[in-house]
Formats: C-alpha cells, sequence, structure tokens
C-alpha cells in the first residue's frame, strides 16, 4: 500500500512537469527566413562561413535555435529568374520571412525600369499569399549608368515596400559601397571584411520583424 501511495504522488509531482516541457516543445515554432537574392547573397568569391548570410544565421542561433536561414540566391540571378522560381521555393521551404535581394544584375544589364518593377512586384505578391512577410533589399547603380536612370532604379525599392507594406533594407551595401577597398578586383562584389557590414544593414531591419518571434520562443521556454 505505501509503494502504492508513493507512485501516485510522484505521478501527482512528475506529470505536470512533463506536460509542461510538452507544451512548451509544442508552443515553440521554428521561425524560417529564406534569403531569395543573387550573386550579394550567394557567397561569391568568398567560402560559405565567411558570406553575411552565414554571419546572420549565427546571430540568429545565439539568440535562439528555433530560427533557421535557408540561402537560396543563385548568382546572376535576375528579377525574371526570381519570378520564375519563387513559387517552388515557398512551396520547398515554407518560410516565415523572405529577404528578398534581387535586381542588381537587372540595373546593370540596364534593363527597363518598368520590367523590374513589376517582377519583383509579382514576387513580393507570391511571397504574401503564401503567408510570408517580405524584407526588400534596395540596391543602387553606380552613376555611370546616368542620373535618371539610377534615380528611378533606386526609387523602385521604397515604392514597392509602401505599395505593399513591406520591410526595407534602403541600400544593402550602406555604408561602404563607395569604398574600394571593401570589394573584390571586379570591383562589384564584397570582400570577407564587407560581409559584417552588411549583416549589420540587414539586421538593422530584420530585427524588428522577429520581435514577436523571439517574444513567442521566450515565453514558450
Amino acid at each position: 500500500m505505501k509503494n502504492f501511495l508513493a507512485i501516485i504522488i510522484f505521478l501527482l509531482f512528475v506529470t505536470p512537469a512533463a506536460t509542461a516541457a510538452t507544451t512548451q516543445q509544442m508552443t515553440a515554432k521554428t521561425t524560417t527566413i529564406m534569403v531569395f537574392g543573387d550573386s550579394l547573397s550567394a557567397n561569391y568569391g568568398i567560402p560559405t562561413e565567411a558570406g553575411w548570410v552565414n554571419l546572420l544565421t549565427q546571430r540568429l542561433q545565439s539568440l535562439s535555435p528555433f530560427f533557421q536561414v535557408i540561402n537560396t540566391s543563385i548568382s546572376g540571378e535576375t528579377t525574371f529568374g526570381g519570378r520564375n522560381r519563387i513559387e517552388q521555393a515557398l512551396k520547398t521551404h515554407r518560410p516565415d520571412i523572405v529577404i528578398l535581394g534581387l535586381g542588381a544584375n537587372d540595373g546593370l544589364r540596364g534593363s527597363a525600369i518598368k520590367t523590374i518593377y513589376e517582377n519583383l512586384e509579382a514576387i513580393i505578391k507570391i511571397c504574401q499569399q503564401n503567408n510570408a512577410s517580405v524584407l526588400l533589399v534596395g540596391m543602387q547603380l553606380p552613376p555611370n549608368y546616368g542620373m535618371t536612370y539610377t534615380q528611378k532604379f533606386k526609387n523602385i525599392y521604397p515604392k514597392l515596400a509602401e505599395n505593399y507594406q513591406t520591410g526595407l533594407i534602403p541600400f544593402l551595401l550602406d555604408g561602404f559601397g563607395e569604398n574600394h577597398e571593401f570589394f573584390q578586383p571586379d570591383g562589384i562584389h564584397p570582400t570577407i571584411p564587407a560581409q559584417e557590414k552588411i549583416v549589420e544593414n540587414v539586421w538593422s531591419v530584420l530585427q524588428t520583424m522577429i520581435l514577436g518571434d523571439l517574444a513567442a520562443i521566450n515565453s514558450a521556454n
């Protein structure tokens, strides 16, 4: 009889704790962030572990293991190519947030502003239809493309962000875009030291987008 009572008392204390642990595991949902960009996000010319996407992953993981970052960036990608593959990427990875960093290659090729805008617009709409928030990464062109074209290109990003209520990084290379020492010999792709600067530019906006996720994770734990 004493053994039976001891078992009952043990279960009374253990069961709530086990239930609470199980509830925490069920409540804490992984937040998936998908980087959808071009060579500026695809570690062009540098080791993968040195790229800003990996640095971002490390920062998020230091906050919580319930964050994961998936890099689907492709060197040379254009907005047209991104528009063609975004649905499959969303279906495969089911991200909560998409960091959309496309348009630079279009601009460097002198593509029509209207075409760039419409392709990015389509990508944003598809993301939002799939319940993914968008963090739009703004880009700028060198002045040799002409004042009119470069300004219209620059305006694409804030206009889209306003129209579709997305997050916006005004310029991915802000703070060093005109400093040649932070670029590889081609003058286009950032070096390893520049990656820390890029991740700070991304983090300055992304952190406000994940506050709710952090709060949910902390309350679950």
